[in-house]
């Protein structure tokens, strides 16, 4: 196979990896939330939903394994920090969130007059029931449904983004929301966790180009840059052109995270349409459910030397349970999470591509932490001295308040690289 076959080959898995159907919601709602402002929050959503994943991919030429994505800090530290990536991206928010938006996409609409909670129960326990069975043994269901929906997907997607284009579904308004614009689209991003799932991706990646041969880093790297930029392209596209017809129907009165989507979905194709795209959606969360599910048993089976199968058992019924709350509420719950992992994995990924020394990693990471744990505990629970804190640093009230502060750790540790131990070294 020739490289420019390779890398478009290449391309197009790295964009089915990441192109999950659940992340269709959030482009949408930034979109009603931000109204004729849209423009300036997309760009904040693209550098977090589809720039950092290709740069977390690109920081496994660098290294070998996920034991070593953070070990320049410390093993313990390590193994902690790809605990808590899991526990985020597994059971506690991305994989009961594929239940709620199945339940809210693909099965509410056909009850819309119903008890949501009882019949939300019932749907929640039936998929992630569904999940089980097809995680606990090899089975190419999921394979099948992958690779015959997400053509699928994409189709409809062009669908609505034609007529879209050619109907007028409404127009983009003035919002609450006028100020720190591109953080706000920046952090929204956060909520695909595209990036966290970039360290586990880009370990397949690798290790596939190695199993044909490609060793070398910088042929790796050649690959990779130009795939990866393949993948951001198509994720940006479509993520630029659902948050702008979430700007065009934000005159709606659209109170909760999925229904910008359902409803541009029934402006553009219909009402069965809706339904189908819905059905669609719902279906490819499935395969995205059993990835997760099967990760999040095997890292732990591992770790705790507990069977694979009963914390398959374990992490599915969690999963339920947090499922039945709906997508808004575990949106919520995940975002102190995501405020404290982010920043700590855009620093990590970035001193990983600089293959930087374990000092730069040490103070960096912890200097990072230090910030968004005030952070996070200044807005979660309203303390006051600690979100005026957070205010003071530059850069703190546009909403990047460990930014500064990494740059300023990454200096300190040069200077003590090129002194102190430096001197050690000779």
């Amino acid at each position: 196979m020739s490289k420019t076959k390779e890398v478009w080959v290449l391309g197009f898995a790295l964009f089915a990896m990441f192109f999950g159907a659940g992340n269709l919601i959030f482009p949408p709602s930034l979109g009603v939330a931000t109204g004729s402002n849209w423009f300036v929050a997309s760009l904040g959503f693209l550098i977090t939903g589809a720039g950092l994943p290709l740069l977390g991919v690109l920081a496994f030429t660098k290294c070998s394994s996920l034991d070593d994505f953070a070990s320049k800090v410390s093993p313990r530290f390590n193994i902690l920090f790809c605990s808590l990536l899991i526990l985020v991206i597994g059971p506690f928010f991305a994989l009961p969130r594929t239940g709620s938006t199945t339940f809210e996409l693909a099965v509410q609409p056909f009850f819309a007059n119903q008890g949501n909670v009882v019949i939300s129960i019932i749907s929640s326990t039936l998929f992630f029931a569904i999940t089980y069975l097809l995680t606990v043994k090899e089975n190419k269901v999921t394979d099948i449904i992958g690779k015959y929906l997400t053509p699928i997907i994409l189709a409809m997607l062009a669908i609505i983004f034609v007529r879209g284009m050619t109907m007028d579904i409404g127009t983009p308004v003035p919002t609450a929301q006028t100020t720190n614009l591109f953080a706000r689209g920046f952090i929204d991003g956060y909520q695909t966790m595209d990036a966290l799932a970039s360290i586990l991706f880009g370990l397949v990646i690798v290790a596939g180009l190695k199993s044909k041969g490609v060793t070398e880093v910088k042929e790796q790297q050649y690959y990779l840059v130009r795939a990866g930029v393949i993948a951001a392209t198509g994720l940006g596209l479509i993520y630029l052109f659902l948050t702008y017809f979430g700007a065009l129907v934000s005159g709606e009165a659209l109170n909760n995270t999925t229904s910008p989507a359902l409803y541009i979905a029934e402006a553009t194709l219909g009402s069965m349409g809706r339904i189908i795209f819905g059905i669609c959606v719902g279906a490819a969360c499935l395969t995205t459910a059993v990835g997760l599910a099967a990760l999040t048993a095997d890292w732990f089976s591992k770790l705790l030397n507990i069977s694979y199968t009963k914390l398959l058992i374990i992490t599915c019924v969690f999963s339920t349970v947090i499922a039945i709350g709906g997508v808004d509420m575990i949106v919520k719950l995940s975002i102190p999470m995501l405020l404290l992992l982010y920043p700590l994995t855009i620093v990590l990924i970035l001193m990983n591509l600089a293959n930087l020394k374990a000092i730069y990693f040490k103070l960096g990471t912890y200097t990072v932490l230090v910030v968004t744990l005030i952070e996070v505990i200044g807005s979660t629970f309203k303390v006051a001295p600690f979100t005026s804190l957070v205010t003071s640093i530059p850069l703190g009230g546009a909403g990047f308040p460990w930014l500064v502060p990494f740059v300023v750790s990454l200096g300190v540790a040069y200077l003590l690289d090129v002194t102190v131990y430096s001197k050690k070294s000779t």
